[in-house]
C-alpha cells in the first residue's frame, strides 16, 4: 500500500478544484496544453499569463507553488533534446563553435524556437501535475471512460498504474534479499568482478520477471473472484453541476485570450 500510495500523485485538500468534476479537469488540461502548443515562438507574455494561471491554480487547490515547479523540472532534461534546433536554423549569428573539423553556428531564430520549446514543455508538465495531484486515479479512468476513450486503452493504464506498485514491491523484495545474504569486507565492499555482478543482475532480472507475472495472475484471479469485470469503479456521481460549466467556460474563454493576446504581441 504503501509503494502504491508513493506512485499515486493525489494530494487530497478541501477546495474548489479537487470538488470539480474529473472530465473538466481532463478537458481543461488537454486544451491547456494544446493552447500552449499553438502559440507562437516568442510569444514570451502569452507564456507568462499561462505560467500565472498555472501558479492560481495551484494556490487555489491549496497545493503550493513550490511542489508544482518541484516536479515540473523533471521535463527540463528531456526538452534539451531540442537544444540542435539552436545550430540549424537560419538566422543572425549569434555565436560559432569550433568541433574539430566542424564549425558550428547559433542563431537567433533557433534559440528563440529553443526557448520556446523548453517554456511550452515546462508549461505543459506542470498542467499536467495538477491534473492528476486534484484528481484521483479511479476517478481520472472513469472520467477518461465518461470521454469515449477506449476501454481497453483505459484499461491498460488502470492495470499499468496498479502492476507498477507491484513491480516496486517485488524490486524491494529481491534487493533486500540479496543485501542480506551479501557480506561486506571491513573495507565496506561486498561482491565479486564486473562480469559477476552482471551474471547476478541479470539473475534477479530473470526472477523479478517471473515473480511478477506469477504474483500479477494471482492479483487478477482475486479481482475478478472480488467481480472485477473489466473497468474501474468509483464513489463518485460525476455530475455536471452550474460550477462546473462555469469553470469549464472560464477556462476556455482565459485560453481563447491568451491565444489572441499571443498572436497579437509576438
Amino acid at each position: 500500500m504503501m509503494l502504491h500510495n508513493a506512485l499515486d500523485r493525489y494530494h487530497d485538500r478541501p477546495s474548489s478544484i479537487h470538488d470539480l468534476d474529473p472530465r473538466v479537469k481532463v478537458v481543461v488540461t488537454l486544451l491547456g496544453i494544446f493552447s500552449v502548443l499553438l502559440l507562437p515562438d516568442g510569444a514570451w507574455g502569452a507564456y507568462f499569463l499561462v505560467w500565472c494561471a498555472v501558479l492560481a491554480v495551484a494556490l487555489v487547490a491549496r497545493l503550493g507553488v513550490g511542489l508544482v515547479l518541484r516536479r515540473s523540472l523533471v521535463a527540463l532534461p528531456f526538452a534539451l533534446v531540442a537544444i540542435t534546433l539552436v545550430f540549424t536554423l537560419p538566422g543572425r549569428t549569434l555565436f560559432t563553435l569550433q568541433l574539430g573539423a566542424w564549425e558550428i553556428s547559433a542563431s537567433d531564430a533557433g534559440l528563440v524556437r529553443f526557448s520556446s520549446v523548453l517554456v511550452r514543455s515546462w508549461l505543459s508538465v506542470q498542467m499536467a501535475i495538477l491534473l492528476v495531484a486534484t484528481t484521483r486515479i479511479p476517478d481520472l479512468l472513469h472520467a477518461l471512460r465518461h470521454l469515449h476513450v477506449p476501454a481497453l486503452l483505459v484499461t491498460i493504464l488502470a492495470f499499468m498504474v496498479r502492476y507498477l506498485a507491484v513491480l516496486l514491491d517485488e524490486v524491494t523484495r529481491l534487493l533486500r534479499a540479496r543485501q542480506a545474504r551479501s557480506a561486506a569486507s571491513a573495507q565496506g565492499k561486498a561482491g565479486g568482478s564486473l562480469l559477476w555482478r552482471a551474471r547476478v543482475a541479470g539473475n534477479m532480472t530473470g526472477q523479478l520477471f517471473l515473480r511478477s507475472l506469477e504474483r500479477s495472475d494471482r492479483i487478477y484471479n482475486a479481482m475478478v473472484a472480488r467481480g472485477f469485470r473489466g473497468q474501474y469503479v468509483t464513489i463518485n456521481p460525476h455530475r455536471m453541476r452550474r460550477r462546473d460549466w462555469m469553470a469549464l467556460g472560464l477556462a476556455f474563454a482565459a485560453l481563447t485570450m491568451i491565444q489572441w493576446l499571443g498572436r497579437t504581441l509576438s
